[in-house]
């Protein structure tokens, strides 16, 4: 029994070389065709904005094929995977070396190491130039494609609610204990009526509540109002409520967004959703890596037999099926019904296992 991992240094790198350039080229294309789409349906919004015009179409171009790459990256990966192994297949050399010795998994050893690769180098892209991709683009779209406030760590238009209070701040800036809001606004209620409204031109977290400065409190019912150099209001409202209350997965790195879901935790929040965007930081990149195994099918059996369209289909229903199981456990673990961990390692696990009984059934 052959036990190498690789058949041989040749035929190796010849199969992780055509691989690579044909989902190279299959993601190019995608990338192409979809930007495109996506292009002219949104262009009338960006040039809707007064002195918008090519400059900017190209800016939004620039942050969305990242978000493009990393979405139908894998798709590429199962789709020259087939490719590759339907084209082996017709030229009788997938038959050649079998009749070598070569066994099944050595066969695909070559893809699967090329697509470790292509995962790592996935993460790499997604933390670092998607991520801000992302983030960028929706502040873009909130402004309505107009000039995009430089971000410096500050929180914007906060509102945030203690009891049947209502306080809203200009600005909150900072981390934990440290968090500091610019013009505060207090809308003291009881049962719904409006009894006080309170402004400070500066806030900051004390001892379970927050102390404000420079205060004008303005007494609704008897309509007075009164200066005070200092008032705490809104004990037992932590700073997280103010500098955690959007938080994207996909919109943070790895490290940036377990910091914030440690942060969350800390102040006793949900994080199960934010858990398994997390995880499927991991996960996801990773699925790559997935689709030569999937799209294995497709590369043995005679092509003279008339069956090798209907491996090619088998191999891309099972690619098709995994991303509709991820997604699908993806969406269950945002909304709390598949613990984190589950959603995000149940698909490769579950296809990991498909693919090898499959693999091992039919050719091993």
């Amino acid at each position: 029994m052959n036990l190498q991992f690789f058949a041989s240094r040749t035929i190796s790198w010849y199969m992780a070389k055509k691989f690579l350039l044909t989902s190279m080229a299959v993601l190019a294309a995608l990338v192409l065709v979809l930007q495109t789409l996506d292009l002219l349906g949104e262009s009338g919004n960006i040039l809707a904005y007064p002195g918008n015009g090519e400059p900017q179409l190209w800016q939004y171009v620039s942050l969305r094929v990242p978000q493009l790459i990393a979405r139908f990256l894998p798709f590429a990966v199962l789709l020259g995977a087939i490719i590759t192994f339907v084209t082996l297949n017709q030229n009788s050399e997938i038959i050649s070396m079998k009749a070598a010795g070569v066994s099944a998994h050595q066969i695909l050893a070559p893809l699967i190491v090329a697509s470790l690769g292509i995962s790592a180098l996935s993460f790499v892209f997604n933390d670092r130039i998607v991520t801000r991709a992302a983030a960028t683009l929706r502040a873009w779209e909130a402004v309505d494609y107009g000039p995009i406030p430089k971000d410096r760590g500050i929180v914007t238009n906060v509102w945030v609610r203690s009891g049947d209070d209502l306080i809203h701040a200009a600005q909150a800036s900072g981390r934990g204990a440290g968090v500091r809001l610019v013009d505060v606004t207090l809308y003291d209620r009881i049962g719904g009526t409006l009894e006080t409204i309170v402004t400070a031109k500066t806030g900051r977290y004390d001892r379970g509540g927050w102390l404000l400065h420079d205060v004008r409190r303005f007494d609704v019912t008897r309509g007075l109002t009164s200066d005070l150099p200092t008032l705490t209001i809104a004990r037992g409202v932590t700073p997280d409520r103010f500098t955690l209350a959007n938080v994207d997965a996909d919109e943070r790195s790895f490290s940036s967004l377990r910091t914030a879901i440690a942060d969350l935790k800390a102040a006793g929040r949900p994080t199960e959703a934010l858990e398994a965007g997390l995880w499927h930081k991991l996960s996801g990149p990773l699925s790559s890596a997935l689709m030569p195994l999937l799209a294995g099918v497709a590369a043995f059996g005679l092509a003279r037999s008339g069956r090798l369209f209907v491996r090619a289909v088998i191999g891309m229903g099972l690619g098709f099926a995994y991303f509709v199981a991820d997604n699908f456990a993806l969406a269950m673990g945002n909304i709390g019904a598949y613990p984190p961990t589950l959603a995000a390692w149940g698909p490769p696990i579950l296809f990991l296992l498909i693919g090898e009984t499959v693999l091992i059934r039919t050719e091993e």
